[in-house]
């Protein structure tokens, strides 16, 4: 790794892979399994990101003493069949690898309970890319709750990387979040589950629309810290 080749962290879910409905489905049929209401469509899109536990309790407003057994069968769906369901996002996998001919370091930091997040980038055959995975805590239950959020788990994701500055990109609000949290710019991706505005609200730097503009952004990164470490070297020599 050069000087001014700046790590990225990736989100897993409306970022690098596309659940294609693998995860809404999965939460409508545990839902509906309870007997409990099915929020619409929107409000299942909606709960892609955020850690599930918060999301079914104060989205889909189930009772909290029904939670854990909710998880439990979305679990169970979403192994079965959801995974399978998933597919990468065009141009992902070509980026990844140009970023492996560049020793670009790249890691993961998702919401989604870290065993799982390693079992569907195997399935897509993309998790030897990344020097680091990073999810939330394998136990979802309310108990649990206390776990690590975006903040703490992009931060051990950055750790992992061993550099400072870094890049997150990412698709929700929270992404930023966790980003600015941890001194980082955060790049927006439109192919994910943000509603309009909703990145650009929250501070990212900048929006892109393919994998293409992507690396772009990235590589403009890389330029601006080259000039930034120049001029420190050439103020520190007068």
């Amino acid at each position: 790794m050069t000087q001014t080749t700046v790590p990225v962290i990736f989100d897993l879910d409306g970022t690098l892979v596309d659940p294609a409905g693998g995860i809404t489905g999965g939460i409508s049929a545990a839902l509906g399994e309870m007997g409990l209401p099915v929020p619409e469509q929107s409000v299942l899109d909606a709960m892609v990101g955020p850690k599930l536990s918060d999301s079914l309790q104060h989205m889909a407003m189930v009772p909290g003493d029904l939670v854990d057994e909710t998880i439990g069968r979305y679990r169970a769906h979403y192994r079965a069949t959801g995974i399978a369901q998933s597919k990468l996002y065009p141009g992902i996998r070509a980026l990844l690898e140009f970023f492996a001919e560049s020793r670009r370091p790249v890691a993961v930091a998702t919401q989604k309970p870290q065993g799982i997040a390693r079992l569907v980038l195997e399935h897509h055959g993309i998790d030897t890319f990344f020097v680091s995975i990073r999810g939330a805590s394998d136990d979802e239950s309310v108990a649990a709750n206390s776990a690590p959020g975006k903040i703490e788990i992009v931060g051990a994701a950055l750790a992992d990387l061993r550099s400072q500055p870094a890049v997150m990109v990412g698709d929700r609000h929270q992404d930023v979040a966790g980003a600015m949290a941890n001194g980082l710019d955060c790049i927006g991706v439109s192919w994910g589950f943000a509603p309009d505005g909703e990145l650009e609200e929250a501070g990212a730097v900048a929006i892109v629309k393919t994998a293409v503009e992507l690396r772009k952004k990235i590589e403009e990164l890389d330029a601006v810290r080259a000039a930034a470490l120049s001029e420190v070297r050439n103020d520190g020599a007068v």
